[in-house]
């Protein structure tokens, strides 16, 4: 009788050793769990609310009138000829993006310690469905803002540059990966010290404001001001989308290279922290 033969498997689990190992192909490996994750984070966000996934669109749309009538209407801040409610939906969608891959991501170690501690497969598949469930809210926020684009494109007060949309996937990743960079490093340095969490939300308000999402970039005079503003890596990004939605942005590509450096530097940076905290957080979690 013929002896059947069985597939030889093999696996290997051991502490890693190197600062930067990804192990992209082990990653890939879990693609299922990554969509269980951010079918999981975006489930349970708006589980047990009265409203549901339509938070989605009022959480912009709310903030979006206050600006509106805050900084437009009292503050008298002009929108590049863009009509302010459109300009602020459009901000604050990539806003919204930007900040909850960084937030989400800030307690990856402490929200998800007793899952780490059980079971093992590649960590960084947590930080990554947390960038895409922020995938799916952006998607769903841009439908408000298509809405209202319509409006204002049957009048002509919005020109949008329908050949730049093609950037915005780009922005996304570009974004994505700074906010889990940033995310990440706090979550590594929460492991030991939790009062930096609550520093998070605080710093993620000012990063705001250090950025043109209730203002335009033009709208700034030439100086060390506005060089400030444009060192930030989030600057170009956001007006670089804002650009290609609505036809008005300011776009220096010596920034956006800027821009990515920094972006690289912090991924790089978080991914040594959150490999070195992988192998001891449960010590001290």
């Amino acid at each position: 009788m013929a002896e059947i033969s069985k597939p030889d498997y093999h696996i290997h689990i051991s502490a890693k050793h190197r600062w930067f190992d990804l192990n992209l192909k082990e990653v890939w490996q879990y693609r299922d769990l990554i969509y269980l994750f951010t079918k999981r984070n975006f489930v349970v966000s708006y589980k047990q609310t009265i409203l549901g996934p339509a938070w989605i669109f009022l959480t912009p749309l709310f903030s979006s009138i206050v600006q509106a009538f805050v900084f437009g209407g009292i503050a008298g801040i002009e929108t590049d000829g863009i009509p302010m409610i459109l300009f602020y939906l459009c901000s604050n969608a990539v806003w919204g993006f930007f900040s909850t891959c960084l937030t989400n991501n800030a307690n990856t170690f402490t929200a998800n310690a007793y899952v780490f501690g059980k079971v093992y497969f590649p960590r960084l598949t947590t930080p990554i469905s947390n960038i895409l469930s922020s995938v799916i809210r952006f998607g769903i926020q841009m439908i408000l803002v298509l809405l209202f684009m319509v409006y204002y494109l049957i009048g002509g007060q919005v020109h949008p540059n329908w050949l730049g949309w093609l950037v915005i996937p780009v922005e996304l990743v570009h974004l994505g990966i700074l906010g889990m960079g940033c995310g990440i490093i706090v979550s590594s340095l929460t492991t030991k010290y939790r009062d930096l969490s609550v520093l998070v939300g605080f710093g993620v308000s000012l990063w705001m404001y250090l950025t043109p999402i209730v203002y335009p970039l033009s709208m700034m005079a030439e100086g060390w001001t506005k060089n400030l503003i444009m060192v930030n890596p989030v600057t170009i990004p956001v007006e670089l989308i804002r650009y290609a939605v609505l036809g008005k942005g300011t776009m220096h590509w010596g920034f956006y290279g800027l821009s990515w450096l920094m972006t690289l530097a912090v991924a790089l940076l978080g991914i040594m922290i959150f490999n070195k905290v992988e192998r001891t957080f449960m010590d001290t979690v």
